[in-house]
């Protein structure tokens, strides 16, 4: 299972708020500087983690975006969810575009659907704050002054 850029994206921006803290406001330019990636990528993403919930944006001067919640409530696997298009990692998945002539006597679309299932399973396992673990070595690769 391949994630997108716009997931990878997303859960970057979650790790580094998750970092700072709920008490300091990021910038997008911040994150797309400390990440090396497209300031307009992330403005798209930061807008719909607003929109699900993830993060809260400040507007104006000062402004800027943090989490919403607590590490602890923000589940990988709903992020994940939320962030991908789709989850037909084969054809068949899709009933309004599958053509594939074996579909109605494939077994293997089962086995792929129980690997997925599975996936999901150990993302919803764990939260931001279980991949924060290492939190100040984050820190400090991210450069962050004490």
């Amino acid at each position: 299972m391949r994630l997108t850029v716009y997931t990878d994206y997303s859960l970057r921006v979650l790790l580094y708020l998750g970092v700072r803290g709920q008490d300091h406001l990021a910038t997008i330019q911040e994150i797309a500087d400390t990440y090396q990636i497209s300031k307009n990528h992330l403005m798209k993403v930061t807008y719909d983690l607003g929109k699900n919930g993830f993060i809260e944006t400040i507007r104006g001067r000062g402004g800027g975006i943090r989490l919403a919640v607590a590490p602890e409530e923000v589940n990988i696997g709903q992020v994940v969810r939320k962030t991908e298009e789709d989850f037909h990692i084969v054809e068949c998945f899709d009933p309004e575009s599958n053509l594939c002539k074996i579909s109605p006597e494939c077994r293997l679309k089962y086995a792929l659907n129980e690997a997925l299932q599975a996936y999901f399973k150990v993302l919803d396992s764990y939260t931001l704050a279980d991949v924060l673990v290492s939190k100040n070595a984050l820190f400090e690769l991210f450069g962050f002054e004490k």
